[in-house]
């Protein structure tokens, strides 16, 4: 086993070495510019870049045609929200979305809302779902777009995306999800969840940092969006600038060998993950899970350890890479606006940690960290005089438990 330990698998994931293999030689000698279409460098990266838009397509059930390049999901989030809200103006004004979402999604809202569109926030329940009946009853006759991600990137939950998609289309109302930290590694259809825009990204797939794809329909409805990037019309018109060729057959294979092994995977990632979780909740007492205990993305473990600062318990296992909080955060000190939204205190807030697993986490790896994790708890609680503090309480607790429920007492003779 090599140390560090890599456990920020929603951070980002290392390149497969086989996406590697097919990116390489679109970096050496197939360097031609997609967008160049009068000699053969041109038409073969062109090529390239049609085959990766097909391999992404394949994963969620679209069509080639319904792929659009973009440098990532953020850009894809915006392209999205701030696209459809100025498309559709003249329609409506109104766009939901959720406490939850990921600040790509909730950056660009505010956004729109500072320049006339109406925002509804939608809350969570405490495992971090959003009630369909809520939003049910948010949509109005101006309500344009729908924006619920998919996997949560903190906690893991997996929002009723099917049922979220069938209430849009009854209602009229464009659908989008992010989907950065499902696509390829959950099943995803997008016909059958009722799907009309999906953000994803390639370095969250195993493949290479930079680049991204936006599913946009084409039809039932034909969805349109304007342009956020202006500049030469690529993508057909929605994405203006020259293809980053390498990233994107890179991103194209490794969606491909999502497809391929996802059930295996999916079970592999998962039997490991709760291998960490009955490790760490079997040996620590006052842990707590963050987000919905079964209905979460394989590969999340969000965890709260009472009595232990999060950025304090990490610096005592340097040796495992993980986080206190997205990786997108700009201020990760502060209590994660996530763990707010499903009402966890701010001390639990304060000790919460998350472990993601990966395609090449091994059980040795795991085990390694639970003791590290259990046993950096143990010497920081020991530490810690408000933990002793608890301990008392609970010991008092218990004795006075242990006499209520002993034998009564004699009763006392008469007084003299």
């Amino acid at each position: 086993m090599k140390l560090p330990i890599y456990m920020d698998h929603n951070a980002t994931t290392p390149v497969d070495p086989r996406v590697l293999d097919a990116m390489l030689p679109y970096l050496r000698g197939s360097f031609g510019n997609a967008a160049s279409r009068n000699h053969s460098f041109g038409w073969e990266a062109e090529r390239a870049v049609e085959q990766a838009r097909g391999q992404i397509a394949t994963v969620i059930g679209a069509s080639a045609k319904e792929i659009i390049w973009t440098s990532g999901a953020t850009e894809s989030n915006n392209i999205a929200i701030k696209g459809v809200a100025a498309m559709y103006r003249d329609k409506g004004n109104h766009i939901v979305t959720q406490a939850t979402e990921h600040k790509a999604v909730l950056d660009p809202c505010e956004y729109i809302e500072e320049h006339g569109c109406r925002v509804t926030v939608l809350p969570v329940d405490q495992y971090g779902v959003v009630d369909p009946g809520q939003l049910r009853e948010a949509i109005t006759d101006q309500t344009i777009l729908v924006s619920i991600m998919h996997g949560n990137n903190e906690i893991g939950t997996i929002q009723p995306i099917g049922e979220i998609g069938a209430l849009c289309k009854d209602r009229g109302v464009l659908f989008h999800t992010d989907a950065s930290q499902s696509f390829a590694t959950l099943p995803i259809n997008v016909d059958e969840m009722g799907v009309d825009l999906l953000s994803c990204s390639g370095h969250k797939i195993y493949g290479p940092k930079g680049v991204g794809a936006l599913y946009v329909r084409r039809k039932h409805p034909r969805v349109r969006c304007e342009p956020v990037i202006h500049g030469g019309g690529h993508e057909r018109g929605l994405r203006s600038g020259t293809l980053n060729v390498p990233a994107i057959v890179g991103m194209g294979k490794a969606a491909e060998l999502c497809g391929e092994t996802q059930a295996e995977e999916i079970q592999c990632i998962t039997a490991l993950r709760d291998r960490f979780k009955d490790g760490l909740f079997t040996r620590l007492s006052d842990t707590h899970l963050n987000g919905h205990p079964t209905r979460r993305i394989p590969n999340n473990l969000n965890v709260s350890f009472k009595y232990v600062e999060g950025e304090s318990l990490m610096m005592g296992f340097s040796d495992i890479a993980a986080s206190s909080g997205s990786a997108c955060m700009s201020a990760p000190l502060e209590p994660s606006y996530v763990l707010e939204a499903l009402g966890v205190g701010e001390e639990l807030a304060q000790g919460a940690v998350r472990f993601s697993i990966g395609r090449f986490t091994t059980e040795e790896e795991v085990d390694y960290a639970i003791e590290r994790v259990c046993a950096t708890v143990e010497k920081l609680r020991a530490m810690s005089p408000t933990y002793e503090m608890a301990r008392e309480k609970k010991r008092k607790k218990r004795g006075q438990a242990t006499l209520s429920a002993g034998s009564p007492l004699p009763p006392k003779g008469p007084s003299r």
